[in-house]
């Protein structure tokens, strides 16, 4: 069923046209939007023959775009920055929205100071032969509110014209088809009668093609893309959305309103969009079949038919659970002396390091001969996926759309029957009797980003910007002390066996400080951790460890997968040594 349909005109476009005839020679246009750099100096050009002087700059991420676009970086010394401060923004919000200045700078002294409420950066430049220069770089915004009525201050167009005696003609916010399509995506989603109970449908398929910026800094796994930003938004507005909808905390992630997948891709004209209800497609089966190359050399994420073959291999006591869709969750209890653990990966499913990691533990446990261990290597099939599917378009992108289940839940967080993969948990649970859980997580490998929504990703704004590999250690009321000792022998380890993540962890621990104006969770051997006390888990221990690798490949992805390997070789080592 379409629910949407539409087109929309493409901002630069009409601002080209508007401002081409022979009534506006000598005047001045500048305009802030979400297009790249080329489609808007192709639009200057093309005002400039026509006698209109005109400037079209980013309204996403303003600031870098200036340092990268008009800024002379060949003999920079130093950049003193003053940042805006908003009564409606955190005090960080633009510093990072500034992300990876610092690290772009090279060699450059960067100075991040607040600044005054009037949405400009106060820049300035000092070079090796003795110039200044000072600007101010406008950063526009404008405010809106969000599904609760908190408001939120968001990146917006904006168009300022002079005419040729210097008159201001507009200096005013305009939405761009970026801003326009969002917001009728969202407003024919809170006109829709979805139904009082949960699911309101299988799937949500949510198309759009629109120009817009995406390409890589030559800083780590960094990359600027519109095109994920809005994939971000749309996802996790219309979750809060059907968080009210249906009576639920913002935030909740029991919600289960159905798989909702925005399709973003690039299209160098007007903008669509159509969006459409849809039943799930019937699932194929996937044969197992191990991969070409030893789990040491994986590069990228491994297909379904892949960790099938992996976990086939093990032998063992089988076990599985359905997916909503169909798809089988995979898991073996392996026997052996002294107590188990139960080691699992991809809850979400766009984080695909700890699938690699898991099944190479595994495999080395296995190979000692005294193993003793129930696993899941990818408990969330149907995310899973959706996450293949939709990488194919984007594969570094961080794809949130396919974190959670079919059903639009964090499986972790089911509430009741039927229970689908969380089956798997339980099963492995009773089987084992392991009472500690190895659970194998990422986070975004480059900045996470809502520009549409308060820029900040709401619920999530600890998550925006990468601060290296850590852990979270959840437990029980009465087991604080072996926790301690569990993450304190954990890290000690990793920080021996793999030296380098103590430099990894270092660079870019220190980029995070610089920009989020916080130093984050406490450091252990290097190594940022967070110890919570709660009875939220079902078993009395869960080491949960985060690395950034949505969406990494090559070199990054085997580290990835190898610091997760160590992590569970650790932590089973050290618990069954006894605590």
């Amino acid at each position: 069923m379409t629910l949407l349909e539409k087109t929309f005109d493409r901002t630069l476009d009409a601002w080209t046209h508007a401002y081409l005839s022979p009534a506006w020679r000598g005047a001045v246009v500048e305009g802030w939007l979400f297009e790249d750099v080329a489609a808007r100096r192709a639009a200057q050009a093309r005002l400039e023959q026509a006698g209109v002087k005109a400037r079209f700059r980013s309204a996403y991420k303003p600031l870098l775009h200036y340092f990268l676009e008009e800024v002379e970086r060949e003999g920079l010394l130093s950049a003193e920055i003053r940042y805006p401060l908003h009564e409606h923004a955190q005090a960080k919000r633009f510093t990072l929205e500034a992300y990876p200045l610092v690290a772009l700078l090279q060699g450059v002294r960067v100075t991040l100071l607040p600044g005054a409420a009037d949405l400009h950066y106060d820049v300035s430049l000092a070079y090796a032969d003795g110039r200044k220069v000072d600007t101010r770089v406008f950063a526009p915004n404008a405010l809106g509110h969000a599904p609760d009525g908190t408001p939120e201050l968001s990146p917006t167009g904006w168009l300022r014209v002079r005419d040729a005696d210097g008159v201001v003609r507009t200096d005013a916010a305009q939405a761009t088809e970026y801003q326009l399509l969002f917001r009728s995506i969202m407003d024919t989603v809170r006109n829709h009668a979805w139904g009082a109970h949960e699911p309101y449908f299988d799937r949500l398929e949510i198309r759009v093609d629109l120009p817009g910026i995406d390409f890589a800094l030559p800083v780590d796994e960094e990359i600027v893309s519109t095109f994920e930003a809005l994939h971000e938004d749309i996802y996790f507005s219309l979750l809060e959305h059907f968080q009210q909808h249906s009576g639920r905390p913002s935030g909740d992630r029991g919600l289960q309103p159905g798989q909702i997948i925005p399709d973003i891709r690039r299209h160098d004209g007007a903008a669509r969009v159509q969006m459409s209800v849809e039943t799930f497609a019937p699932v194929a089966p996937v044969i197992p079949s191990l991969p070409a190359q030893p789990l040491t050399q994986a590069r990228e994420p491994l297909s379904a038919a892949q960790i099938a073959g992996c976990m086939a291999a093990f032998g063992g006591d089988t076990f599985q659970a359905m997916s909503r869709q169909g798809r089988p969750v995979l898991g073996t209890y392996v026997r052996g002396p002294g107590p188990a653990v139960f080691i699992s990966g991809a809850q979400h499913a766009n984080e695909t390091s700890g699938v690699v990691g898991a099944l190479r533990a595994a495999q080395t446990l296995a190979a000692r001969g005294d193993a003793h261990f129930a696993l899941i290597a990818s408990e969330n099939p149907d995310g899973y996926a959706l996450f293949n599917r939709l990488r194919e378009q984007h594969p570094r992108h961080m794809l949130h759309a396919s974190r959670y289940s079919a059903l639009g839940d964090d499986i972790a967080y089911r509430e009741r029957a039927p229970f689908f993969e969380r089956d798997g948990r339980h099963q492995a649970h009773a089987i084992s009797g392991a009472q500690l859980h190895i659970n194998l997580h990422g986070y975004p490998a480059h900045e996470w980003t809502r520009p549409l929504s308060g820029y900040l990703p709401r619920h999530f704004e600890l998550w925006t910007i990468p601060k290296g590999f850590f852990l979270v250690l959840r437990h029980h009321p009465g087991w604080a002390e072996r926790a301690r000792r569990l993450i304190e022998g954990v890290t000690a380890r990793l920080a021996r066996n793999v030296p380098d993540l103590v430099r990894f962890n270092a660079r870019q621990l220190e980029l995070f400080h610089a920009h989020a104006l916080e130093t984050g969770f406490d450091l252990l051997n290097g190594i940022p951790v967070q110890i919570t006390e709660t009875d939220r888990e079902d078993l009395p221990m869960a080491l949960i460890s985060e690395f950034p690798d949505e969406t990494v490949y090559g070199d990054r992805f085997v580290f990835a997968h190898t610091v997760q390997m160590e992590t569970v070789l650790a932590a089973t080592d050290i618990y069954r040594a006894g605590l």
